[in-house]
């Protein structure tokens, strides 16, 4: 086949129908002693980061949403950054980026709604092309991932070539065939080593960047991308926690800027910040970081006190119940890539996937 005619076939499946679900009613949302005694052991999961008050009002969709997920042969993945009622309650599978990357390729589902933003359903539907992928608010973006272009990329080869781009899984799928292989947080010191070059282009994010620069003798050129809540981050709040909360530990994600970072005790990605709770259990932190993480890490750690600083992402808050319900029922919003561009994204991702660290 020559190669017009293989990307007229691409092309073609790509405008094909989605997938045909039957319908469903909209189930009842009532707050009824069998909605309370279905959910009674999940409220206890929460309660001390649900006030009870706020449980009737959670519990009907708690239950709605997992019973629809047997009927649609459904899995929600669901990131850190996600609020306690989703990411405790209807959830399958939880994490940061790589995690949920990772365990997308493992599902046997037919449906994954992504409870995070866009590119990361992006990325679902890039390893799993035959299974459809929703996304319970399609307008869940992210600043870091606009941040970069696929243009860009092409430029930065041009300036600087033979070096490998490596570039964050907070990146559309559009970014992520233009580059060699995919990092994030909680890899991108291994990622960047295993390519076994002197210099590197680690982008979008510049903070992140700048923390692997200091963790490797990798020269790392970056570009000028930032999150815009660990970019709100300032070293003199963390200053401000110390003197108001003595013996408070101070937890930071490496896309905060590196003067914050200065100031932190340990800096890792979500995963490993919720692993250090874990294992450390400190008497007092606080985690520098989107503001749902701490009420995640919270409900397993009733022996540690959370000061609790609240950067919200405005993307990851647009995913509530009631879109996550909606979705189900109705089968929206479906996320699709091209499949000329998710093949050579898939390779980036692949990559990092596949990495043995």
């Amino acid at each position: 086949m020559s190669p017009l005619a293989a990307s007229l076939v691409r092309a073609e499946a790509f405008a094909q129908a989605p997938r045909r679900f039957p319908p469903v009613a909209m189930p009842s949302l009532e707050y009824t002693p069998e909605v309370a005694a279905a959910t009674a052991h999940l409220y206890e999961r929460v309660k001390t980061v649900i006030p009870a008050i706020e449980w009737p009002v959670f519990a009907p969709y708690v239950k709605a949403i997992n019973d629809l997920k047997k009927v649609r042969n459904a899995v929600i993945l669901a990131h850190n950054y996600q609020t306690p009622e989703i990411y405790n309650c209807v959830a399958d599978v939880v994490g940061d980026s790589f995690q949920l990357a990772r365990e997308a390729t493992k599902t046997d589902a037919d449906v994954i709604v992504q409870c995070g933003v866009h590119f990361m359903a992006e990325t679902s539907k890039i390893l799993n092309p035959d299974k459809t992928v929703l996304i319970p608010d399609s307008r869940a973006g992210c600043s870091l991932a606009t941040s970069i272009t696929a243009a860009d990329i092409r430029a930065l080869r041009l300036k600087h070539p033979g070096v490998p781009v490596a570039v964050y899984v907070n990146t559309t799928a559009e970014v992520k065939a233009e580059a060699d292989i995919c990092l994030t947080s909680g890899n991108a010191v291994q990622v960047v080593e295993s390519l076994g070059v002197p210099e590197v282009m680690v982008l979008p994010d510049q903070y992140l960047a700048a923390w692997i620069a200091s963790q490797t003798a990798v020269r790392i050129i970056t570009w000028n991308g930032a999150c815009e809540v660990h970019e709100r981050f300032t070293a003199e709040e963390l200053r401000g926690y110390r003197e108001a909360e003595p013996g408070v530990v101070i937890l930071a994600h490496p896309e905060c800027p590196p003067e914050v970072l200065a100031e932190a005790d340990f800096t890792g990605s979500t995963a490993k910040l919720a692993e250090y709770v874990k294992n450390e259990k400190p008497k007092k932190v606080v985690l520098i970081t989107e503001c749902s993480m701490a009420d995640n890490v919270m409900v397993n750690a009733p022996e540690t006190e959370f000061v609790k600083p609240c950067n919200l992402c405005p993307h990851m808050k647009r995913i509530t119940l009631p879109k996550i319900l909606e979705s189900l029922v109705h089968m929206r919003d479906e996320v699709l890539v091209d499949p000329a561009v998710a093949d050579r994204a898939r390779l980036s991702v692949e990559r990092m996937v596949n990495l043995k660290i």
